[in-house]
């Protein structure tokens, strides 16, 4: 039986199955000695390399892992960035015949659940608009939001590239001008939830991802932190991508400082850099008091003196 060579490559978990079309026309594949063709198909005897390297053996029957990762502000989604940013594949573990698969994407500024999985067919199922997976977000949003706003939210906006809303929105509390909400969407489009709230002249100033599909942040896994799903929730998984699940040979050994633990754990400490954007877009907005810097003097005067 032949299948799509994308497939069997996402299947081996070597990408989604978008980016490893880019490697076939980039001419990375090579099938029996040739390289690969967009739209080629190939078979269990067939021998595939990529980028020069054997392809390992696989069989639709192996399993495959998936980790949850609680991102913490200042990492990007990329595994190359020209800016040298923190990257949330930097501290997940080593991996061989295989690598990581980024089941959607969180911007810089947002944090909270990201999953990755071994399974790249698992990933595109789960990316594709088709399968209408529910992201709840909390977002912390500053100005008067009224209960006219509220209602457009639900109802739609016509963003830059197309029509979106919420599909539910609670009140998450809060006072003055920053005020919680939860809200969920079953889509993934750059930026969406924040250019939503922005079609109503609010700002965010905090976003964090904290549902995908069923899968919730355990309380002990901190920011910076990851844990291999249980064979629970990683078979719902592959319930919702409409997909069969099968159990990995050997549970991963996760150890060392990024390892999520279930007692006396602490967050990773945020970079110094993102520490700093986050405290400019508090500051967005404010308007300057110029005597601050007297008073911080005054302070410090006080206490040599007490």
């Amino acid at each position: 039986m032949d299948e799509k060579l994308q497939k069997v490559l996402a299947r081996a978990g070597m990408g989604s199955r978008r980016e490893l079309e880019e490697w076939i026309k980039a001419g990375r594949v090579k099938v029996n000695g040739q390289i690969a063709k967009l739209g080629d198909r190939v078979t269990a005897e067939d021998k595939i390399m990529v980028d020069g390297k054997k392809l390992a053996a696989q069989t639709a029957k192996t399993g495959h892992s998936i980790l949850l990762y609680n991102k913490p502000l200042g990492e990007i989604c990329s595994r190359n960035d020209p800016e040298g940013r923190p990257s949330v594949f930097d501290h997940l573990p080593t991996l061989q015949h295989a690598r990581w698969v980024a089941v959607g994407r969180l911007d810089i500024n947002t944090t909270g659940l990201l999953l990755f999985t071994t399974d790249g067919e698992l990933a595109n199922k789960l990316m594709h608009p088709s399968t209408q997976i529910t992201r709840e977000y909390a977002v912390r949003v500053m100005g008067d939001v009224t209960d006219e706003m509220l209602q457009t939210l639900t109802r739609g906006v016509e963003l830059e590239d197309g029509m979106a809303h919420f599909d539910a929105i609670s009140d998450g509390g809060g006072d003055g001008a920053n005020h919680w909400y939860h809200v969920s969407l079953k889509e993934g489009r750059n930026r969406e939830v924040r250019r939503l709230w922005e079609s109503q002249g609010l700002k965010v100033s905090r976003l964090k991802r904290v549902r995908y599909g069923n899968i919730l942040i355990p309380s002990h896994v901190k920011a910076g932190k990851y844990v291999e799903l249980p064979a629970s929730e990683a078979k719902a998984l592959y319930v919702l991508a409409g997909m069969r699940w099968q159990p990995p040979q050997m549970p991963m050994e996760l150890r060392g400082r990024y390892a999520a633990q279930r007692r006396g754990d602490k967050k990773i400490p945020i970079p110094r850099d993102a520490r700093k954007q986050a405290a400019s877009r508090r500051d967005e907005g404010k308007p300057r008091d110029e005597d601050a810097p007297r008073r911080t003097k005054l302070r410090a005067k006080h206490r040599r003196d007490a």
